[in-house]
């Protein structure tokens, strides 16, 4: 199971709104088929690892990281895939909680025979399926909030210089967790001062995720590289629901951007209903690179799942640029206290990965 949750990972920030899936056949203690979720979604993880066994699939034993799918789609169902290859054990790493499936797939199996056990490296594999697991329960996609400041916590000097704080190897591993994500968000203010691209390079070929600015009334300027790649590379644009687009928003989608709608108040989007917007289009895996504004605005909402803190060794000083807005505390209890999951140095700084504590 191990390996089958290894192998899915291949398939993250790759297969949305599909979760992604790993399956491995053995037969006879050896390795016989591996697969995972493909790009788009589909082939689905069993339908590769089956491909690849071929008559060694059957007797042999699957393991998936999560139930196989029961209903009919683009494609047929993995479960019926499973039971006319003739596998003989199915061990799965949790319930798929789509109501197209929910249990349907494990008893198609047991209705054939096949041997069926669940719940091996569960912890695991729901950490994995997490934003698969959220955009089914809570409408929306977990959101990564990534932050890289100085030792004192500040992400630019008081005249916006930031290139760089962090090192190469930091800003390397930033790209493999774009990679790793749906799409990549940042706010308007971040968009208009460092003029990014929100690429992922270094990785050759790769499928990009979908750059996202969320801007209530669209203030961002017709140029630069967002601009000029909005028509090759996939840019999502997060406005007010309720207020008309305006010209330059209708310049931006005649250039290639997509619109999405959002209620919001003020000159700010309302987070909780952008989250929810970009859950109905597809998204379960969504990195934030700031700004501060926007940090603050997901943890003010209680809406932040996994905290990526890169810390230099230099300090800019009170004049420095926070690396988080205002969040209004009036007392240490009010915070939310994230739960330490991972440290370790990158390229002489340190990185640090915190997780929400469970409800």
């Amino acid at each position: 199971m191990a390996l089958a949750l290894s192998l899915g990972r291949r398939g993250m920030g790759r297969v949305w709104p599909n979760p992604a899936v790993g399956c491995v056949l053995v037969r006879g203690g050896r390795v016989v088929g591996r697969g995972w979720t493909q790009p788009g979604g589909r082939p689905h993880g069993e339908v590769m690892a089956l491909a690849q066994a071929g008559d060694a699939a059957r007797g042999a034993t699957a393991y998936v990281t999560l139930e196989p799918c029961a209903h009919h789609g683009k494609t047929p169902p993995c479960a019926e895939a499973l039971v006319a290859a003739g596998v003989a054990r199915v061990v799965s790493a949790l319930e798929d909680p789509d109501p197209r499936v929910a249990g349907r797939g494990h008893a198609i199996l047991r209705a054939a025979g096949i041997a069926v056990d669940t719940g091996v490296l569960a912890r695991e594999a729901a950490r994995d399926h997490a934003g698969f697991l959220s955009r089914l329960s809570r409408g929306r996609p977990v959101v990564t909030l990534k932050l890289a400041a100085s030792f004192d916590g500040r992400i630019a000097t008081a005249t916006g210089e930031s290139r760089w704080i962090t090192g190469p190897a930091a800003r390397r591993l930033v790209h493999a967790e774009r990679l790793g994500h749906d799409a990549v968000l940042v706010g308007a203010g971040t968009a208009r001062t460092d003029d990014p691209l929100l690429t992922v390079r270094d990785f050759g070929a790769v499928q990009q995720p979908v750059r996202i600015v969320a801007s209530r009334h669209v203030c961002l300027p017709c140029a630069g590289r967002l601009w000029d790649s909005a028509a090759e590379l996939p840019l999502w644009l997060v406005h007010g629901a309720k207020d008309a687009p305006g010209e330059t928003a209708l310049a931006w989608q005649a250039q290639g951007a997509r619109l999405i709608p959002a209620a919001g108040s003020g000159r700010q989007i309302d987070v909780a209903a952008m989250l929810q917007a970009l859950g109905e289009a597809g998204l379960t895996r969504v990195f934030c690179e700031g700004g501060g504004t926007l940090a603050a605005s997901l943890l003010q909402a209680g809406l932040v799942d996994r905290l990526l803190g890169f810390t230099a060794g230099l300090s800019l000083g009170a004049e420095g640029r926070p690396s988080v807005g205002a969040l209004g505390l009036d007392a240490l209890s009010e915070a939310t206290r994230f739960r330490l999951v991972d440290l370790r140095e990158v390229g002489g700084d340190a990185m640090h990965v915190w997780e929400r504590p469970a409800d």
